[in-house]
């Protein structure tokens, strides 16, 4: 049966993609920690992956479910990681310990991209370099290297221009009927039907 829902999957994907890149940029030491990062990271990297995921549970995607909420909710954990000390709310997290939280999400980044083995090479490249992000962020909080914080920044920032060009691809391929900017699907799913449905995605 054909859905007749939109396909969500685009949303979640340029929130994150979005939020990402900004972030990146400043960890790659072109701008401090501002306000313009922590509201893209509440509102959009937040809110709107998490009401993506929601809307993926109404096309039975647990994959998008459990993709779109997580990394929504990250991003909300982490302005409350930042805000919550200076609002004196809770007490700062360490160096070390922010070192452990991003390995966390990095060991389930890499399980999720286990399941992405049956998707398009694009997804599968997102989840890949998410999950190197990730440990580069670890390693960079526990060693203090400006220089592999810097490296994570710069791969951060191709990590989200890579769900960006999905959530692009998306959209567009969607709305032409056609591939107009190809995602490199396996071959199992060589015949595209270009529905809201066409690219679960997360």
């Amino acid at each position: 049966m054909t859905s007749h829902y939109a396909n969500p999957a685009p949303l979640g994907l340029m929130a994150f993609g979005m939020t990402t890149v900004l972030l990146n940029i400043h960890n790659a030491g072109f701008f401090p920690l501002n306000a313009s990062i922590m509201a893209m990271g509440l509102f959009y990297g937040g809110l709107a992956q998490v009401i993506a995921g929601i809307l993926e549970y109404k096309k039975n995607n647990t994959f998008g479910v459990t993709a779109f909420v997580s990394y929504g909710f990250f991003w909300i954990t982490l302005v409350g990681l930042w805000v919550l000390p200076k609002m004196g709310m809770a007490e700062a997290t360490s160096p070390a310990f922010m070192g452990w939280f991003l390995a966390a999400w990095g060991t389930f980044t890499g399980l999720m991209f286990v399941g992405t083995l049956k998707f398009n090479r694009v997804k599968q490249f997102i989840f890949a370099s998410l999950t190197v992000l990730f440990f580069l962020l670890a390693i960079h909080n526990w060693t203090g290297s400006e220089l592999i914080g810097h490296i994570a920044g710069w791969e951060g920032i191709v990590c989200g221009l890579s769900a960006i060009y999905l959530a692009m691809a998306s959209v567009i391929n969607e709305v032409h009927g056609k591939v107009m900017l190809p995602v490199g699907e396996p071959k199992s799913n060589a015949v595209v039907d270009f529905k809201p449905d066409m690219a679960e995605a997360a």
